[in-house]
């Protein structure tokens, strides 16, 4: 029996898993993890396919997925396979199929493996609430189960593995009546079709539970692999993504937050970055992913976990007190990390979204300003804005200043003569060389309301042991409200946002954490070099890109809203308009749309279901047509492109989400 959802609570160690052969490729059981990408090219379009799947395989994707949305596409992968395989290229091909089970049946003696979506592969979505007796209930089971197993017995007969692919947003009418839009409803989503697969001993099954909110996803996950152990006592391979994640920055955070939740706890054995970029673009961010854990150092030995003190299948504040701005019932804040700049000027403080404007002796504050600068042992010189406070080492605090706010180690703070009455950092390192702390210092922090926590590790199992110490606080009922700090030893600005990502990001989404602060460890990553063919970040947009990062994880993990937030779909064969350059141009009119979330999504495949938690949507449903969607209810149906985007624009004003950019 696994513990609670996975093998190890403080230590990277991969979920046991059954092997898949897909093709000459072995996934789950320990093997390497796999990574994966999806044509955008018309699958029609043979030569198109054939070009952008070697681009892919050349950048590193160990498996390619190609859209099967009728018979005449799933037959012509025949012809792309078989071009593929003239020009020596071998890597298993992946069928998608969504409404079409004969394209499914056909693709299937074709590919290594076919890609169904249990929501709506034999089940049509119209939004419609259902009221089922259990008998109604179990037809509808026996007419999926007629529909389903004649693809089983054809993928059991030529060997092709099956990906049973739930997707949050596509979940059919009768889960959404009996089990809601809810985790544990995309997770008997995909168990009554491997319930049925595995009545005909079949297999050869990988599962994933998507969505575009990593929320969504990690607890899906998680309540999968509690079923799948409860009731079979085994686990199959588990396909990571998030859905509809972006592109861009965004895009890269929102992945690696979702897939990097998982994998810290050793959950995933494939994964795929879906970014609305061409497909070899997401495979660099994958491998990096990825490369995390096959490059991690040992960890060190934490106190094991009796109970988790919150339940990890959904997601639940940790309850702390105020102080100041910080803690209960506040959004989490934001702490700039400046103490490397020699001359701190007012200049400086754009980066962090303060402009200052001498001719008015005004400061103009964006919506992503951070909430507290730390400087270190040099207190800043200059009047600040108001909404910003000065955090510096507690030997150079001066206590006459309103601005300033002293932070401590754990032993000087315990030391110490003076505190400030008002807010008091203490860092506190998670585990150091494993010893747990004294309870004794626990009951000292927990009765002192002044004090904020900082917490962080140096440990290669970092998230586990700050992780474990939020154990420590809730079993000694320490309440003091807790800031995030991570120190990223990282070069590329993909490492950066993964490791700061995951490791803050994973935290976030179990409801931990009452502010984040983003550094950087080592000197290599403030050098304006290329090494190896990696870009690192130059001086200049460290402090710009640490906050700008701090900002986007806090979206991305729902905690804190700063922005507009886009679900845009990857793209794929369906997609029926040039999703790359639409959602850029409707970006650049929308992006001051603070908390409006727009979904851009390339076909009716991915429309009003996968935006489920989009406000409005943007969808393509012909040639040069687009319907508009205010939340799930369509708004106009078949607009001209041309004019889409300021029909947008419209429906934005007619329903009170519209405010004019500023100049």
């Amino acid at each position: 029996m696994l513990q609670s959802y996975c093998t190890s609570l403080t230590a990277y160690q991969r979920l046991k898993t059954l092997e898949v052969r897909i093709g000459d490729l072995l996934l789950g059981n320990g093997h390497p993890i796999r990574v994966q990408t999806m044509t955008t090219t018309d699958t029609m379009d043979t030569i198109a396919t054939v070009e952008q799947s070697i681009r892919c395989i050349e950048a590193g994707a160990e498996l390619v997925r190609i859209t099967a949305p009728s018979k005449k596409e799933a037959e012509n992968l025949k012809v792309i396979r078989d071009e593929l395989r003239r020009r020596g290229y071998n890597t298993p091909l992946v069928a998608d199929i969504h409404f079409t089970p004969n394209a499914a049946e056909i693709a299937a003696r074709i590919v290594e493996k076919v890609r169904v979506n249990p929501g709506n592969y034999v089940d049509k979505k119209k939004f419609e609430f259902i009221d089922y007796t259990d008998a109604d209930y179990q037809e509808e089971i026996d007419r999926i189960r007629e529909r389903f197993t004649p693809l089983v017995r054809i993928c059991r007969e030529y060997g092709t593995a099956m990906r049973i692919g739930t997707n949050h947003g596509s979940l059919s009418d009768r889960i959404m009546s009996r089990y809601g839009d809810t985790p544990m409803g995309m997770v008997e989503s995909a168990m009554e079709f491997l319930r049925i697969a595995r009545d005909e001993t079949y297999h050869n099954i990988v599962l994933s539970m998507k969505s575009s909110n990593p929320q969504v996803m990690v607890q899906a996950y998680r309540l999968l692999i509690q079923a799948m152990d409860q009731e079979f006592g085994v686990c199959y391979p588990l396909h990571l993504g998030v859905t509809e994640a972006g592109d861009g920055e965004d895009g890269r955070i929102k992945s690696a937050i979702g897939i990097g939740t998982l994998l810290e706890d050793g959950i995933g054995d494939t994964i795929r970055v879906s970014l609305t970029e061409d497909p070899e673009f997401e495979i660099p961010v994958c491998r990096d992913i990825v490369r995390r854990y096959n490059e991690m150092a040992s960890p060190v030995a934490l106190p094991p976990v009796e109970k988790l003190a919150w339940s990890p299948f959904e997601y639940r504040r940790r309850d702390s007190f105020t102080v100041e701005n910080i803690g209960h019932g506040q959004v989490p804040v934001v702490v700039a990390d400046m103490h490397l700049v020699a001359n701190l000027s007012p200049e400086n403080l754009q980066s962090i979204g303060y402009h200052y404007d001498v001719a008015t002796d005004k400061w103009t504050i964006g919506d992503a300003a951070a909430d507290y600068i730390y400087t270190g042992s040099k207190p800043v010189t200059f009047a600040l804005p108001g909404t910003l406070r000065n955090i510096v080492d507690a030997a150079y605090w001066n206590a006459d200043e309103a601005s300033q706010c002293p932070i401590f180690r754990l032993e000087s703070y315990l030391g110490a003569s003076r505190h400030s009455a008002r807010i008091n950092f203490v860092m506190m390192d998670a585990y150091p060389g494993g010893i747990s702390p004294a309870a004794t210092t626990l009951q000292r922090l927990a009765t002192d309301p002044t004090v904020v926590l900082c917490l962080s590790s140096d440990h290669a199992n970092a998230m586990q042991s700050v992780r474990r110490l939020f154990v420590d606080l809730a079993v000694n009922d320490v309440r003091n409200p807790v800031i995030l700090v991570t120190d990223s030893p990282k070069h590329t600005p993909d490492e950066h946002l993964i490791h700061f990502a995951t490791e803050t990001g994973a935290l976030l989404l179990e409801g931990l954490g009452d502010g984040i602060s983003l550094g950087f460890r080592g000197g290599q990553s403030l050098d304006d070099t290329r090494v190896q063919g990696r870009t690192y970040l130059p001086v200049k947009d460290i402090y710009q890109f640490a906050n700008n990062t701090a900002f986007s994880i806090l979206q991305a993990t729902r905690t804190r809203i700063s922005k507009t937030e886009y679900i845009s779909c990857p793209s794929c064969g369906r997609t029926l308009f040039d999703l790359q350059e639409t959602t850029a141009k409707i970006r650049s009119v929308t992006h001051h749309l603070k908390g409006v979330k727009i979904a851009i999504m390339g076909c009716i495949v991915n429309g009003p279901g996968e935006m489920a938690d989009a406000d409005f949507g943007y969808v393509g449903s012909g040639p040069g047509k687009i319907t508009l969607y205010k939340g799930k209810e369509i708004v106009k149906r078949n607009v001209d492109s041309e004019v889409a985007v300021e029909e947008l624009i419209g429906l934005l004003k007619e329903h009170d989400a519209w405010v004019e950019p500023k100049a």
